[in-house]
């Protein structure tokens, strides 16, 4: 079976999309540690991030090159980059917008409007 991460990119399951190439897919977490907690995922799905292919791999890390800088012009916060591998089994990078407020493992609740307005501003 595909996935959640797979089941997302192929768009059986909603998402609040914020970046995708041809290699890679960025959205936001859905149990975000803080407003714009986003994951950014290689299309081919492979448990462990170490097992990317070296083509794969460049990509993944490219993207989040990209998408972090662009993540803290848009914020005006310091972007914290983590590989945890463990919560589902789909390499990805979490991409956080910090702040003094973050707590690190600390979720918010959000609304579907808040997802949207954040999702607004990050997209591109």
């Amino acid at each position: 079976m595909a996935s959640i991460f797979s089941q997302i990119i192929a768009g059986e399951i909603p998402s609040y999309k914020i970046y995708e190439d041809e290699k890679t897919y960025a959205f936001l977490d859905i149990n975000p540690e803080v407003k714009g907690h986003t994951l950014v995922v290689p299309k081919v799905e492979v448990d462990r991030i170490y097992d990317l292919s070296d083509e794969d791999w460049s990509a993944l890390w490219a993207s989040v090159k990209k998408i972090a800088k662009h993540m803290e012009e848009v914020t005006g916060r310091r972007t914290v980059m983590k590989v945890v591998g463990t919560d589902v089994p789909h390499a990805h990078v979490h991409l956080t917008p910090i702040d003094e407020t973050w707590e690190y493992g600390k979720t918010l609740q959000l609304k579907d409007e808040e997802f949207e307005e954040i999702r607004d501003k990050l997209a591109f």
